[in-house]
C-alpha cells in the first residue's frame, strides 16, 4: 500500500462502508447500543459479528464470556427483528493470546480472514472492536497481509494523558493489543479515560427519549437503569456507553461526533503502560467526543 493510500485509510469512509464488528457483548450495556446503532446505520453493511472474549463479575472465565457475547449478539438481532443477520454471527476466541506469534484459532478469526481476502487499500474492509482484540490479532498472525485490507477501529486502551493503560480491553491481552497496534495496518484508536469516557447517559435521558419506542428501546433503557440501581441506588449516576463512539467514527464526515489527529502508533507494554518510538507508522487517535451530537444521532437510530 502506498503512503498516500495509507494516510486516506485512516480517514473517515466516504459513502456506505464495509464493516465487522468485534464485541464482548454480555460484557456491559454500552455493547448493544454500539451493535444496535451499527445494525439501524443506512450507512454501515454489516458483514459479521465477531464475539470476543471477557472475564470479569459477568462470566467464569473468558470462554464462557465469548459464549454469553454470541448469545447476546443473537438476543439483540432477535428484538431488532433481524434473524437475517444471524447467519453472519461467529463465535470467538475461547483464550486470550499466550504470546505475539501463536494466534487463538476460531471461526470469527477464520471468518475475517476470509472477509479481509475479498477487499483491497482502495476498497477496505473496517473492522470496528469494541473488546479484547484476540480475535484481530489472530487473525493478523495466521495472515499478515491482511492489513493491506482493513482499517481496525478500536477502543482500547486510556488517553496518553492518564497514568496507566489498565483499560478492561486492552488490559485482557496485552499481547494482542502489541500485534494489532505494531503490525502497520491502518488503525483508529478510541481511548476509554480522558477522551470517550466524556460519552455518558442517565437514567432521564434514557426513560424520555427512547422508553416506548420498541422493543429494542424498551430493553436497553430498562438494562441500563437497572444496572445503575445496583451500584449506585439512591444517588444521582451516569453510564457511560462509550463503545458507541467506535461505531460513531465511520459515521464521523465533518467531524460531526469527535475531533481526531495523527500520531506514531505508540507500543502497548505489559506492565500497563504507553512506550513511544516517532519512527513507527502512523495511526489516527479521537482526542475530544461531541457529546450531544453523538446521543442525539444514538437517540435517533435506536428509534427507527
Amino acid at each position: 500500500m502506498t503512503h498516500e493510500q495509507f494516510m486516506k485509510n485512516l480517514e473517515v469512509p466516504k459513502g456506505v462502508a464495509d464493516c465487522v464488528l468485534d464485541t464482548d457483548t454480555y460484557n456491559e450495556i454500552d455493547d448493544q447500543f454500539a451493535l444496535s446503532m451499527m445494525v439501524k446505520s443506512p450507512k454501515l453493511n454489516v458483514k459479521a459479528f465477531l464475539a470476543a472474549p471477557f472475564f470479569n463479575s459477568n462470566s467464569t472465565s473468558p470462554e464462557d464470556g465469548m459464549v454469553r457475547s454470541y448469545d447476546e449478539i443473537l438476543n439483540l438481532l432477535t428484538l431488532m427483528g433481524r434473524e437475517d443477520l444471524k447467519k453472519i454471527v461467529y463465535e470467538g476466541s475461547r483464550t486470550y493470546l499466550k504470546d505475539e506469534k501463536t494466534p487463538v484459532e476460531s471461526p470469527a478469526a477464520d471468518r475475517l480472514i476470509e472477509l479481509a481476502s475479498e477487499y483491497s487499500p482502495e476498497k477496505p474492509l473496517y473492522v470496528v472492536a469494541i473488546g479484547a482484540i484476540t480475535n484481530v490479532a489472530s487473525a493478523l498472525i495466521k495472515k499478515p497481509e491482511i492489513k493491506e485490507n482493513i482499517v481496525v477501529v478500536w477502543l482500547g486502551g486510556h488517553s496518553e494523558q492518564w497514568f496507566d493503560t489498565c483499560e478492561f480491553n486492552m488490559m485482557q491481552d496485552v499481547a494482542a493489543a502489541r500485534v494489532v497496534m505494531g503490525c502497520g495496518c491502518p488503525l483508529v484508536q478510541l481511548p476509554c479515560m480522558g477522551v470517550v469516557s466524556a460519552f455518558y447517559v442517565s437514567g432521564p435521558e434514557l426513560e424520555y427519549w427512547l422508553k416506548g419506542q420498541n422493543p429494542l428501546c424498551d430493553y436497553l433503557c430498562s438494562h441500563t437503569v437497572e444496572a445503575a440501581e445496583q451500584y449506585a441506588k439512591g444517588r444521582v449516576w451516569s453510564r457511560v456507553i462509550w463503545d458507541v463512539t467506535a461505531v460513531a467514527w465511520l459515521l464521523n464526515d465533518g467531524d460531526r461526533f469527535m475531533f481526531s489527529e495523527v500520531v506514531p502508533a505508540p507500543i502497548p507494554q505489559y506492565d500497563h503502560h504507553y512506550s513511544h518510538d516517532v519512527r513507527r507508522h502512523p495511526m489516527r487517535r479521537v482526542t475530544f467526543i461531541h457529546r450531544d451530537a453523538l446521543m442525539n444521532e444514538l437517540f435517533e437510530s435506536l428509534r427507527r
